[in-house]
């Protein structure tokens, strides 16, 4: 036992440690500043401890430094000011309509100074003379806190991360730049310029959301990518909106003018023969090596649709799936804490769409979080000082775009954007950061829209005195230019070169176009042997060998001796799990789930399921997890199967958000195929708040861009009373969704799967579909909350044996055919409550057949389970959600088109909620939708 004490800047830290079992050190007390000196982590044998962060030295500053503080306290507070409040004074704003306002806070007299006091400055700021006068210091202060560029920093939580940031700052500030950089970003910049130049003479009603006012990113893309390369990483992930994107493709990622003049013509950017309906221009991607001496930096930009930084958790989720692959040393076996320092992530905002969407708080919550922290993204904002068309005076309450980094300590660094040569230098401040830190940081270049939202508009409606000012300005790179020609480090000629040599490239693309074919650039590299789907997508063999089931089932369980687990999990988890698997009945479905996900690990396959507490379970059913009673430890069984055990789960319990966490999700499920994601909403209704990633992403983005996932969104549903909210995972919503076709055309293309399973064998083999087919497709399940008790709802180890599957119709096998008059069709929880109505007022002429399947209709199961009962004269279709809701209009048309016969309606009246909120009134609905189909005899 030891006692340690660590020094913070605002107090004393003592941590006592105990060593435990397993080598994992428990911290008994503990006072800390978040990430400042511990971080819980995994052990790789999936149970948490603490240990102090390697990554957060502890920061001390020397005896000698306080010294001079104290000798000089009034001019350190001057300095102290200067680092805390001069972004308000910095002249960063391009088109600034008001004029520069000195603070009173930057005034020598505010601190009792003269001009000309004697001063020391080693200590206190980056100048290379050791003393001097006040006079002398604020000029150097000025140049690098008030120029084109405005830091802020002060609200950085570690003291070490704020003299970091300090120093770093003030040396980056006033190095000058190397001609060779300049010579390549004014290079890069007049691409730019001339590309667009090109697009609007050739394609004169495009609209291109060119970079126009905005050209001074390129020298932060030619900054990133030099630093990147030289630094070793390996792997890029971008996400961009649609401003300067066409510049940024076709100039620095490799992206080939002739596919990009090929789309704008109206051609597919896919090869013919791809089943993809493509997407605008404006969104076009690319995936690409760039080189440098030697070096290889591969470098993805996503997929995005048109809702703003909706793409933002999406490419997070990638990044940290590579990580995963890339396995550098910094990951644990259970992929939990650690990241890659190989993989960085690059996100791309507008100013107005940063500040006003939800979805980048939920990202920036994410961003610390275990399971999900990536290891720091560099923030780029594109601020062109207007959102569509509205000004930052109506588009947002905080003075910067930026403020949302406040929220988790993010240093922001805002920068003139007609200044190239400072947005360089703001670059390279921002990478050393976020290398030494493994944190988030900003980038703001304030810069503007040359011409309005698009080409096509006319911003002088709205915003006349702005747009006075940028049409009788030249433009970014035409300023840089006359600049570096004065200064003797370009030539006219030089400059004139540039253009035409550009302009020749695009020429020669542009003649190209009809003879270009695009390639094929999916199923490649990590998805190489996958494929689209064919016409079966529902008929796969999904069975175990019921020895292995069994061994499987009690390793899901296992807990060491010393391992002190909850006395009712002991009683009602564990020994309960092993009586059932003893005998091989009455499995549950947490068991069935345990079943399905431990063999696949012991496949090979990983396994990661996120949500809001899920390694209990929403319905503290599932248990995937067992924290230790005395010590918090957490154990998860399934990672301990067997030694040489490869497949791992990996428990992500996420922050309480549904639209950043299943779009992060989403982008893990895009990049590795060989791990099964799973997100469980904590209600089924509550995907909603997560709509858009559903409907841009994860039910189009095969058919828009080629991209398959693998998915799996869990949603629990059923109406049990409990109101409004919390009854319905809203079925209808996601059948409207499908390209499901009424005719039931045989062998359709189907974007989704959805089904309704009601027994956990089913729930099974879904899960292991998802895994053993050579093609992926999200798969969202309507899954239970009171079948997972339910003493009817359990399956038999029988169920799951080799030659079993899933079954998408599932009929009763008991009842004398021919006495049938009635066909009740039902789906889900329902079909209990109709049996046991059945049972009790003995309607043996009454068959009840559920389709365990919405989409892809299943055509043929069906049609061979109606085709038995010849003589009922009554099809039913019963359903606990209101007529308007559900799959009633989904089921109908495709029912009576497949069968030739009429389809009757049971169940609530349509609706304006999902569900009632009285008790009373909810009995009396569940009472009369259970009996309704049974007293229906004719139409």
């Amino acid at each position: 036992m030891a006692l340690r004490t660590y020094v913070s800047s605002t107090f004393y830290l003592k941590v006592r440690i105990i060593q435990c079992n397993r080598n994992i050190l428990q911290i008994k007390r503990v006072r800390y500043e978040r990430n400042d000196v511990i971080q819980l982590y995994h052990s790789e044998k999936g149970v948490y401890g603490y240990r102090p962060k390697k990554q957060q030295k502890h920061f001390e500053v020397s005896k000698e430094d306080i010294e001079i503080r104290s000798r000089n306290s009034n001019f350190y507070r001057l300095v102290m000011a200067y680092r805390q409040f001069a972004h308000k004074q910095a002249n960063i704003n391009p088109i600034s309509l008001s004029k520069q306002v000195m603070l009173p806070e930057l005034q020598p007299e505010q601190f009792g100074l003269n001009l000309m006091d004697k001063v020391s400055f080693k200590g206190i700021v980056e100048i290379k003379q050791k003393e001097g006068t006040v006079s002398e210091a604020l000029n150097f202060l000025n140049n690098v806190y008030c120029s084109y560029i405005g830091v802020e920093f002060n609200h950085l939580e570690s003291e070490e991360e704020r003299e970091w940031f300090a120093n770093t700052t003030e040396v980056c500030l006033i190095e000058s730049l190397d001609d060779k950089t300049r010579i390549a970003i004014v290079t890069e910049m007049l691409k730019s310029q001339t590309f667009d130049n090109f697009l609007a003479a050739k394609f004169v009603s495009l609209k291109r959301y060119s970079g126009e006012g905005a050209e001074s990113m390129m020298a932060f893309f030619h900054e990133f990518f030099k630093l990147s390369l030289n630094t070793g990483l390996t792997d890029i992930v971008i996400c961009m909106p649609h401003r300067g994107r066409l510049n940024f493709l076709t100039g620095m990622l490799n992206f080939p003018p002739e596919k990009l003049f090929r789309k704008l013509k109206g051609y597919s950017e896919f090869p013919d023969d791809a089943k993809t309906m493509g997407d605008v221009a404006s969104h076009l991607v690319s995936s690409t090596n760039l080189e440098l001496n030697d070096k290889s930096l591969h470098v993805t930009m996503l997929r995005n649709p048109s809702h703003l930084e909706a793409v933002n958790p999406v490419s997070m989720g990638k990044t940290r799936g590579i990580m995963q692959i890339v396995k550098d040393g910094a990951y644990s076996n259970d992929h939990t804490t650690w990241w890659s320092d190989k993989v960085l992530n690059l996100q791309i905002h507008g100013d107005a769409a940063y500040i006003g969407q939800g979805i980048d708080q939920e990202c920036l919550a994410l961003s610390n979080i275990p399971h999900f922290e990536i290891g720091g993204t560099i923030h780029l904002i594109i601020n062109n000082q207007l959102g569509f068309t509205t000004p930052p005076s109506r588009g947002r309450s905080s003075r910067y775009c930026t403020d949302l980094a406040k929220m988790i300590a993010a240093p922001v660094i805002h920068v003139n954007g007609d200044e190239p040569e400072m947005v360089v230098r703001a670059t390279r401040i921002a990478f050393k950061y976020q290398r030494k830190f493994k944190k988030d940081v900003f980038i703001d270049i304030n810069c503007f829209r040359r011409w309005g939202h698009n080409e096509l508009d006319d911003p002088t409606f709205t915003n006349p005195r702005i747009y006075k000012i940028i049409q009788n300005r030249p433009s970014v790179p035409d300023r840089y230019v006359e600049k570096l020609i004065k200064s003797n480090i370009l030539t006219k000629a030089k400059t004139e070169h540039i253009v035409k040599e550009h302009n020749k490239w695009l020429s020669k693309a542009l003649k190209q176009v009809e003879n270009y074919v695009p390639e094929v650039s999916y199923f490649s590299g990590r998805w190489t042997g996958m494929k689209q789907a064919e016409h079966n997508i529902t008929q796969w063999d999904t069975g175990i060998d019921i020895d292995l089931l069994r061994f499987i089932g009690e390793r899901s369980v296992h807990v060491e001796t010393n391992f002190n687990i909850h006395h009712q999990l002991l009683k009602n988890h564990v020994q309960a799990r092993l009586k059932k698997l003893m005998s091989g009945e009455q499995l549950d479905w947490a068991t069935a789930e345990a079943l399905a996900i431990g063999s696949l690990l012991y496949q090979g396959y990983n396994v990661r399921i996120s949500g809001q507490d899920i390694g209990r379970g929403t319905f503290s059913h599932r248990h995937a997890m067992f924290v230790d009673q005395n010590t918090e430890n957490i154990y998860i069984p399934l990672n301990s199967m067997a030694d040489e055990q490869t497949g791992k789960l990996e428990l992500a319990n996420s922050i309480l958000s549904e639209e950043a966490v299943l779009g992060y999700e989403y982008g893990m499920s895009i990049t590795v195929p060989t791990t099964l994601i799973i997100w469980e909403a904590q209600f089924g209704d509550f995907f909603n708040g997560a709509q858009i990633i559903i409907d841009t992403f994860i039910t189009s983005g095969e058919a828009k861009w080629m991209l398959s996932s693998g998915l799996t969104m869990l949603l629990p549903h059923g109406y049990d009373g409990a109101g409004p909210e919390h009854s319905s995972c809203r079925i209808e919503r996601f059948l409207q969704l499908t390209n499901s076709k009424e005719d039931n055309v045989d062998g359709e293309d189907i974007n989704i799967q959805l089904v309704n399973p009601t027994t956990p064998a089913q729930y099974f083999h879904l899960l292991r579909r998802q895994m053993i087919r050579n093609f992926r497709k999200p798969l969202i399940v309507i899954s239970p909350k009171i079948l997972l008790r339910h003493a009817n709802a359990t399956s038999s180890l029988t169920d799951m044996k080799p030659g079993t599957s899933f079954k998408p119709v599932i009929g009763n096998s008991d009842e004398d055919i021919s006495k049938i008059n009635k066909v009740i069709l039902t789906s889900g929880k329902h079909y209990y409550a109709l049996e046991n109505y059945k049972k009790i007022n003995g309607e043996n002429d009454v068959a009840i057949i559920r389709l365990e399947c919405l989409c892809p209709f299943p055509i043929q199961e069906l049609f061979e389970e109606i085709q038995k009962y010849n003589h009922a004269k009554l099809f039913i279709w019963s359903q606990e959600e209101p007529r308007n809701m559900g799959a009633w209009n989904f089921v109908k048309p495709r029912f009576e088109n497949l069968c030739g016969q009429q389809l009757k309606y049971c169940g609530r009246p349509a609706m304006a909620a999902p569900a009632v909120g009285e008790g009373k009134l909810h009995q009396q609905e569940v009472e009369e939708v259970i009996r309704k189909p049974f007293l229906i005899q004719t139409f």
